[in-house]
C-alpha cells in the first residue's frame, strides 16, 4: 500500500493557478482512490500503479495546454493494509492526547 503526496503547477500561467488545481482534482476524486486535499497538495492512498496512474492522468491533463510543468512527489511505500490515511494521523493525535488541526 503507498501513501503518495503530490503537487504540481504549469509555469507561466499566472499568479492563480486554482483552474489548474481543480482539473487535477477532478480527475483525483473519480479515481475513486482515497485521497486528502490540503492547501500545499494532494495525499493519495493506494495500490503503486493505481496512484502513479492518477498522477500520469494529471500530468496529462495539464500537459494538453501547459509547455511547462514542476511536480512534487513524496511517496511512502509500506506493505500491508489500508487506512493509513486516517490511522497515521489519529495515531499522533492519540499519543499528543487531543485532537490536532487537519
Amino acid at each position: 500500500m503507498v501513501l503518495l503526496e503530490f503537487s504540481m503547477a504549469p509555469s507561466g500561467k499566472g499568479i492563480s493557478l486554482s483552474p489548474f488545481v481543480a482539473r487535477s482534482l477532478d480527475i483525483i476524486d473519480k479515481s475513486g482512490l482515497p485521497y486528502q486535499l490540503t492547501p500545499m497538495g494532494t495525499i493519495l492512498e493506494g495500490e503503486w500503479d493505481a496512484v502513479m496512474a492518477v498522477v500520469t492522468a494529471c500530468y496529462q491533463a495539464m500537459a494538453v495546454d501547459c509547455e511547462r510543468i514542476g511536480v512534487n512527489i513524496k511517496i511512502d511505500a509500506r506493505s500491508g493494509a489500508g487506512g493509513r490515511l486516517k490511522s497515521k494521523v489519529e495515531s499522533v493525535q492519540k499519543k499528543v492526547g487531543r485532537k490536532l488541526s487537519t
